[in-house]
């Protein structure tokens, strides 16, 4: 089992790693994408419902019993006076660089470019990514879109911070690079990722995410194939904002079966939500 998470997260990096291979090669699907093989979509004969038949490393797309997103029922979550305030050191001005992976776009972050801290394990930061609509739910509520900023541990256990975006204002983070954003080709053939670099960024504002006096704390799965389980969520709970062009912006580039790219609400399955507040 161990071996086989270590694998599925090697996938996950290598999907989102601008210096990786890309995903065609480690899967060997031939669903193309601007020319690239895309291993799976959100529609059709690839969508959701298909992930787990897809390839037999996506098993737990459809088999899993902790899966991802899920319907945050406020009511029912479970006050956990053992959690603690969320510590998220981002400090550092890092080489990053803009990725269309044709599901999602994402910025692939350089060594160092900060930590998120639970119960004393350090989870590095390595990337980010945003999903429109939103993927996990509020009592039911589907948001505007969702940043996921994905950490990993050195032995490769993975923790997810999900921040869910209204429509309003526009999004800080969003704006410092709207330029390169519109810049990404749109539906053009392509042998590989379009990647654009961001040079340095500085990554400390990600720290406002911590200010949040209230989060919901599971244990869920990768929301994209291979689906690996385990993977500890952090939904902060503090809504930010998001405008109406920029979430066009973040669908313009992806393939047309991934333009609303979330994946459906999945089961508990007996699990239960913890929640902080301060």
């Amino acid at each position: 089992m161990a071996k086989f998470f270590v694998l599925a997260v090697s996938a996950f990096l290598t999907i989102f790693n601008p210096f990786a291979p890309a995903a065609s090669v480690l899967h060997g699907e031939h669903y193309h994408h601007h020319g690239m093989a895309l291993n799976f979509s959100y529609s059709g004969t690839t969508g959701p419902a298909r992930w787990g038949a897809l390839n037999p490393a996506f098993s737990a797309c459809s088999n899993g019993k902790s899966q991802s997103p899920i319907n945050i029922l406020r009511h029912k979550a479970i006050i956990n006076k053992k959690l603690k305030p969320l510590e998220m050191k981002y400090s550092r001005s890092v080489n990053a660089t803009l990725m269309d992976n044709g599901f999602n776009v994402g910025i692939s972050y350089g060594e160092d470019a900060g930590a998120l801290v639970l119960e004393g394990k350090i989870y590095r930061l390595k990337q980010m990514h945003w999903h429109a609509p939103s993927e996990h739910q509020i009592d039911g509520f589907h948001f505007a879109a969702e940043l996921h900023l994905v950490h990993i541990a050195p032995d490769n256990s993975v923790a997810v911070l999900a921040v869910l975006l209204k429509l309003g204002h526009p999004d800080p983070l969003l704006a410092k690079i709207q330029k390169q954003l519109t810049e990404l080709p749109r539906e053009l053939l392509r042998q590989e990722k379009p990647r654009i670099s961001l040079g340095n960024l500085n990554t400390h504002e990600l720290v406002k995410f911590s200010h949040s006096h209230k989060y919901y704390r599971y244990v869920g799965s990768l929301t994209t194939p291979p689906c690996t389980e385990d993977i500890i969520w952090t939904v902060i709970g503090k809504i930010h904002s998001v405008s109406r062009e920029q979430v066009v912006a973040l669908r313009a580039p992806l393939d047309s079966t991934c333009k609303r790219n979330s994946r459906p609400i999945q089961p508990l399955d007996g699990r239960h939500v913890e929640f902080y507040e301060r």
